[in-house]
C-alpha cells in the first residue's frame, strides 16, 4: 500500500495517537497527521515516530485538517482516519482493492451483516440516519452513512472536489460534490471500535444544525 497515504487529523489526542500509530506500523503507507501549531502534547507524541509527516494546520477546524492534509499529498490514493482509532484499519487494502474501480470509497457502519459501532450514542445514530436520509433524497446518492469520514479516494479526484468546508460540514461535503460531478463511488462494511482515549469532538447539537445548513446550502446552489 504505498501508494496510499493515511490523512489522520489529530486534536489533542495525544492519548489515542502513539498507540494508533504502533498499530499503524503493521500497515506500509504513508502517514500524514495534521495537528494545530499550539498543540504541544500532540506534537511532542510524535517524536518516536520518525516515519510520520507531520502538517501544521494553517486554519483552525477538523475540516481545515482534513483539506490541508489532502492538499499536500503526492501518492496515488488517500484516505480520512481518525487518531482515536475507531476506524479499524484492517478495511484499508479492501477499500484500497474497490477504488481501482470508483472515485471513492465509503466505510459504513450500517450495512448489514458486517456493519455496527462500539462508539455510536442514540443521538448521533439518529442524526446520521436522519441527514443521510436528507442526503439520498435531495441529492440522489446512495449511501448508508454519510456522517462517518473513514473515505478512501483517488488523491486526483479528491482535490477535484475543491473541498472548504472547515468544519464537521466536511462530511456531507464529499459526497455531495462526488454525486454533482458524477464521480463514482460505492461504500463497504465496517466496524467501528470503542476510541482508544479521549472524548468526540462532536457537538452534536451545534454539529448537527451546521450540518444541516451546510445540506440547505448545497440545495440552493442546486
Amino acid at each position: 500500500m504505498k501508494n496510499l497515504t493515511l490523512i489522520i487529523p489529530a486534536k489533542q489526542e495525544y492519548d489515542s495517537l502513539p498507540i494508533f500509530l504502533k498499530e499503524l506500523k503493521n500497515f506500509s503507507c504513508h502517514i500524514s497527521v495534521i495537528i494545530e501549531d499550539n498543540d504541544e502534547k500532540t506534537k511532542n507524541c510524535l517524536n518516536e515516530f520518525d516515519e510520520v509527516k507531520i502538517i501544521y494546520q494553517k486554519k483552525r477546524g477538523y475540516g481545515s485538517a482534513i483539506i490541508e492534509g489532502i492538499n499536500k499529498c503526492s501518492t496515488e490514493y488517500c484516505c480520512i482516519i481518525n487518531a482515536d482509532g475507531s476506524m479499524n484499519p484492517k478495511y484499508l487494502k479492501k477499500m484500497l482493492d474497490d477504488c481501482k474501480d470508483n472515485d471513492f470509497i465509503f466505510a459504513s457502519r450500517y450495512l448489514k451483516p458486517d456493519g455496527g459501532s462500539e462508539d455510536d450514542t442514540f443521538i448521533t445514530y439518529i442524526g446520521n440516519k436522519i441527514f443521510t436520509l436528507i442526503g439520498n433524497i435531495l441529492f440522489n446518492l446512495k449511501i448508508s452513512d454519510i456522517l462517518f469520514t473513514f473515505i478512501l479516494g483517488k488523491t486526483s479526484s479528491f482535490k477535484s472536489l475543491n473541498l472548504n468546508s472547515q468544519d464537521f460540514r466536511l462530511c456531507v461535503e464529499i459526497p455531495i460534490k462526488a454525486k454533482k460531478k458524477k464521480l463514482s463511488y460505492s461504500s463497504i462494511a465496517c466496524f467501528e471500535r470503542k476510541r482508544i482515549a479521549g472524548f468526540k469532538k462532536v457537538n452534536e447539537l451545534k454539529d448537527g444544525f451546521l450540518i444541516l445548513c451546510g445540506m440547505l446550502n448545497y440545495i440552493f446552489k442546486k
